[in-house]
């Protein structure tokens, strides 16, 4: 599954590295070490190059590989339902801080595009209801975006062919192609004397000290490096330490792009998002230069969104994304699919600040909960802003954040939740078929095996087939099969790995061991 984004924008180095690792030698000093190549690794990364520090951003994957190059990549401040929501979990001062937060993201950026020739479109964005009893909810929302001094307005009638019951309008969003911001926020980074590495895991952090000039150890793939300070912009931090991993729910979305006629949808179509589920979140793509027709236009469809390793059959989600363009946009061709992971903190406001027992030299950002677009900006000018001894007065605000009991009872919630999966996937383990008298899983598929008295998970994928460690190297959960990405997920927390185990994504920072 490889996103429109990421086929436009192919690696170009031999070795499949735009920036490989030997421009980051081992015994490395820097001010600053950002581990993650997104959108807000990049922003924390360019801020504080253009403040004179000497930055590296480590990427596993590559620029965008995840998150951010699998983004619909809607900037809004209108959020589907989430300011309702929001104002149930949280102080109106907190839910203030975050709208403000987002307009700085969102005009920082807006900016950024203007001054670098990055193309993006102007256009309005919708939070509307897809059924019937969605539509209290999109009363609650105007009047709650309203009390956050957003503009917004309340649309009846949509000029759409899919049912709709009522929305909010907010206008003069933008939309755009994420990886050109990100190629040309790379290639500014780079000229101010930055460094960037592709293919290269971060596996530690070791603060040697709480004083100042004493600096962080960071392992990697490529060997040890030191850093007085370190950003970890990885979507959950993928260091324990402040178990950020029991404080967010990893969901995961799937998006699709469709060719269509010019006549299909006018040139103005909005950014459309319900509040109600199922989810269903929709935008046109304009053509590109990278396109085999780059007059063409595309119709981007995503939603059915679910917690990461719990749903039995992902594959199926994709086919009703699939089913329902079809029955409203008949001559839509599909020519992408992908998927893209974020995390969902109890009170819906993102963790970002220092990290605790990181010694006072270690940062996260997290909890962005798929509005990353702009939470994604705003956590790269806070955290470049705090190291750099600045002030900004809706950071502090929400660094004060108060927990409700609301909040309580959803984290409550899903703890137990956790706590169900692990307990129901070691008895499945347990009990599973052995490993060396089940039949070889059918192409695409993985099954949960057991080899003595351990699960193993069995997958066939391009007719070869891996037998690796059930048990994910994280805190113990055990994995199940995701058949439309085929990869392991796990339940608890989000942790996924490829069909032979090799880490991928989540809090772990190991593969799944082969057996």
């Amino acid at each position: 599954m490889t996103s429109l984004w990421l086929e436009r924008h192919p690696q170009t180095s031999e070795d499949g590295n735009t920036f490989p690792a030997s421009d980051f030698g081992p015994d490395a000093s820097y001010d600053v070490v950002v581990v993650g190549a997104g959108l807000t690794g990049l922003v924390t990364g360019l801020l504080l190059a253009r403040a004179g520090k000497h930055v590296a951003i480590v990427e596993a994957l590559r620029v965008g590989g995840l998150t951010t190059g699998n983004t619909t990549a809607k900037l809004s401040l209108l959020q589907g339902a989430k300011y309702s929501e929001m104002l149930k979990h949280t102080a109106v001062g907190n839910a203030q801080a975050y709208v403000d937060s987002n307009r700085e993201g969102f005009e920082w950026l807006l900016r950024y595009l203007d001054d670098h020739d990055v193309a993006y479109q102007r256009r309005a964005a919708y939070s509307y209801a897809g059924t019937p009893e969605g539509a209290a909810t999109v009363d609650q929302e105007v009047l709650a975006a309203s009390r956050l001094g957003l503009p917004v307005e309340k649309v009846r009638d949509l000029d759409v062919p899919f049912p709709t019951y009522g929305a909010v309008r907010l206008a003069d969003q933008a939309q755009f192609d994420p990886l050109d911001v990100l190629e040309a926020m790379a290639a500014d980074f780079r000229a101010r004397g930055g460094t960037i590495v592709e293919g290269v895991r971060v596996t530690g952090v070791r603060a040697l000290s709480t004083g100042p000039g004493k600096p962080a150890i960071v392992s990697t793939t490529a060997g040890d490096v030191r850093a007085e300070k370190v950003v970890l912009a990885t979507g959950i931090p993928i260091l324990d330490r402040g178990l950020y991993f029991s404080k967010v729910i990893p969901s995961r979305s799937y998006a699709l792009s469709f060719r269509i006629p010019e006549t299909s949808v006018p040139h103005d179509f909005g950014m459309f998002i319900t509040v109600d589920a199922p989810t269903r979140t929709l935008r046109t793509i304009p053509g590109h230069p990278a396109d085999a027709d780059p007059d063409g236009r595309f119709l981007l469809v995503g939603g059915n969104d679910h917690v990461v390793g719990q749903h039995p059959h992902p594959k199926d989600l994709v086919t009703d994304l699939v089913t329902w363009t079809h029955s409203y946009y008949p001559d839509a061709e599909l020519t992408h699919t992908w998927a893209a992971q974020d995390y969902k903190s109890d009170n819906l406001i993102p963790f970002v600040g220092w990290l605790p027992r990181g010694g006072g030299k270690v940062y996260v950002a997290t909890g962005f909960d798929k509005w990353g677009m702009t939470n994604g900006v705003a956590a790269g000018i806070r955290l470049s802003a705090t190291i750099l001894g600045g002030h900004l007065p809706w950071a502090e605000t929400m660094g004060h954040r108060m927990t409700r009991p609301r909040s309580l009872l959803l984290g409550a919630a899903a703890g137990a939740e956790i706590g169900k999966q692990a307990a129901t996937g070691w008895i499945g383990g347990l009990t599973a078929p052995s490993v060396e008298t089940a039949p070889q899983p059918a192409e695409g598929q993985g099954e949960i095996r057991r080899a003595g008295a351990r699960p193993v998970g069995v997958c066939t994928v391009a007719g070869v087939t891996s037998t690796v460690s059930a048990v994910c190297p994280h805190l113990g959960g055990i994995v199940n099969w995701n058949d439309q990405e085929l990869s392991w997920d796990c339940p608890l927390h989000g942790s996924r790995f490829r069909a032979d185990g090799t880490r991928i994504e989540g809090p772990t920072t190991a593969d799944l061991k082969p057996v």
